[in-house]
């Protein structure tokens, strides 16, 4: 096998994905795996912490076997370790954090620690066929998924700024929601989205927070309880008994999707144009939103705004987005072996 320096070895475990990877310097994937806890969390609808971290400390092993052996390496063939160490939740982190380490120790290799993030925007990188296509950089990046609504901008992979995200719910959150209040299931983003297949977007009129305001934010909070309205008025309700029509269902979800379309769409135009970019990449699990992906797509050529978003698979939380590692890596940016996690969400504004 030609090798092309160096090799790092990837872990992503944020939330609920145990995920592995091994990159070349080429941006190639000689190794991935990806074990997914959906089912774990379904009759919850939605993420348990606990349950997640147990999962991620069960899964971990096997899936780096997994990895190491589709590469068709050893261990000893690594040149470094890379792990998202923020943001995400606290022992979720700290499994794939402690695994990095204990990795790094053992082989006497550098650790590198990744922002999730910021990873999610580098996975934009393999739309653009790797190394060999052009730069997505500098850029505007919207990290959109179930944690996240954020609009960053990008000097470089490892030079960013915050313009701006939501103040109270994220996106994908707000679909989790949403689909709980109409029964679809979890996760909440798909379900709604085959269910707003046969519905009216205009149907209802719902909120669109902060459409006219300069500064970049996002606000969800008030649609979630705008659709609660539409679909069961105010005071307590059990939802599962509810016994909606399924246009009714249909249309309730075709709205709601629209009003978060608009909105992510409009601050994405809204940051480019601040910032004088043109180029805006899409990462994140909402990424793979097909209505997103064709109404932002739509607005950016009317734009003249390079658009590149993250290919399906890697919208959802994976270990090959972790390929910014090798940024890092080229930078001698390294991580000591008493690096820390930094859970939770990313600070919701800038300085203003």
């Amino acid at each position: 096998m030609e090798k092309h320096h160096p090799w790092i070895l990837t872990l992503e475990s944020t939330c609920d994905e145990t995920a592995a990877a091994i990159i070349d310097g080429k941006l190639n994937v000689l190794g991935s795996c990806i074990a997914s806890q959906t089912e774990l969390h379904t009759r919850f609808k939605g993420v348990v912490p606990e349950i997640a971290a147990r999962a991620h400390v069960e899964r971990l092993l096997p899936v780096l076997q997994t990895t190491v052996s589709q590469a068709g390496l050893q261990l000893s063939d690594l040149d470094a370790i890379a792990v998202a160490t923020t943001p995400g939740l606290a022992n979720s982190l700290l499994v794939g954090l402690v695994a990095a380490k204990t990795l790094a120790i053992v082989l006497d290799r550098p650790l590198i620690a990744v922002n999730h993030l910021h990873a999610h925007i580098f996975a934009c990188q393999f739309a653009e066929q790797g190394p060999s296509g052009r730069s997505v950089y500098p850029c505007v990046g919207m990290i959109v998924s179930g944690g996240h609504s954020h609009l960053f901008h990008y000097k470089n992979p490892l030079d960013c700024r915050l313009l701006g995200g939501t103040i109270d719910d994220a996106a994908g959150e707000a679909f989790d929601k949403v689909a709980a209040m109409l029964n679809l299931g979890f996760p909440g983003g798909p379900a709604v989205s085959k269910a707003a297949e046969k519905g009216n977007p205009l149907a209802h009129r719902f909120p669109r927070s902060f459409w006219n305001d300069p500064v970049i934010r996002f606000s969800f909070s008030g649609l979630k309880t705008a659709v609660r309205y539409a679909i069961a008025g105010p005071g307590s309700v059990d939802f599962s008994a509810l016994n909606l029509s399924e246009q009714t269902v249909a249309d309730v979800a075709a709205s709601f999707e629209q009003a978060v379309v608009d909105v992510l769409v409009h601050k994405a135009i809204q940051a480019t144009n601040q910032t004088g970019e043109k180029t805006l990449c899409l990462g994140g699990g909402v990424a793979a939103n097909r209505r997103l992906r064709e109404q932002l797509s739509t607005d950016c050529q009317k734009n003249d705004i390079r658009l590149i978003i993250a290919p399906p698979e890697l919208c959802t939380d994976n270990a090959v987005m972790g390929a910014i590692a090798l940024e890092h890596y080229r930078a001698g940016s390294f991580s000591s072996l008493d690096s820390d996690i930094q859970p939770g969400l990313v600070r919701q504004q800038p300085d203003l």
